[in-house]
């Protein structure tokens, strides 16, 4: 689990090809507890694990699906990327609760000064719109940020100066994709009213069911 609280800015120093996953060398310099083989790193909020490392960088393998369904496909060797090491059990949750499983690609529609923070638009896929809310909260390239406004195909965030500061996301400009992750919470709701729908849509038995199964005597069943 991850809060969203992007800890540092690491670059993609290398790729190394395999027959069905790459192998991403992130220069950052990682806490040894945050490095050590098996631990999980949020890289631009998709959760993958430390392959090898040391004080300099460290690798992660990202499968075929990773690299289809998220924005690290096509990032350059160079590129800077959000870093966030696992949530432990007693630390601050200061963002929200954050799986690090990207729900989908974003496009950044608009980007827009307001001073010294920034607004951005951008255009949700449309099966996650339903996730989306007013004043909710939205995980972008593995940044927690809190929904402004919402409209028929995407959602708007505003960026304060230490965000643009310590994350990545000074550098989006319109026609950006960016990993988005949807609030866990919401996602639950929907997922009991959809089976509260779906029981509520199920046939109910009748007497003539019941007769059939055997459980009512036929006279029973008419009277």
């Amino acid at each position: 689990m991850f809060t969203g609280l992007v800890q540092l800015v690491g670059t993609l120093g290398a790729r190394r090809p395999g027959p069905q996953q790459q192998t991403l060398v992130i220069e950052a310099r990682l806490e040894a507890r945050d490095r050590v083989l098996g631990a999980s790193v949020a890289i631009n909020g998709v959760c993958l694990t430390v392959t090898e490392s040391d004080a300099d960088q460290f690798a992660v393998d990202a499968a075929f699906e990773t690299l289809q369904r998220t924005t690290l496909g096509d990032l350059a060797v160079g590129a800077a990327l959000n870093l966030e090491p696992a949530l432990r059990v007693g630390d601050a949750l200061g963002g929200h609760l954050v799986s690090g499983h990207v729900d989908g690609v974003g496009r950044v529609r608009s980007v827009e000064a307001r001073g010294d923070a920034r607004e951005i638009w951008v255009d949700v896929p449309p099966e996650l719109m339903r996730f989306c809310a007013a004043k909710g909260s939205i995980c972008i390239e593995g940044t927690s940020l809190t929904v402004n406004e919402i409209d028929a195909k995407g959602l708007s965030v505003g960026l304060v100066p230490h965000t643009l500061q310590a994350t990545t996301l000074h550098a989006l400009a319109a026609g950006a994709g960016v990993n988005l992750e949807v609030d866990q919470i919401a996602r639950y709701v929907a997922r009991l009213l959809d089976h509260r729908a779906d029981v509520a849509a199920a046939p109910g038995l009748s007497v003539d069911d019941l007769l059939e199964a055997g459980y009512l005597d036929p006279g029973e069943g008419r009277r």
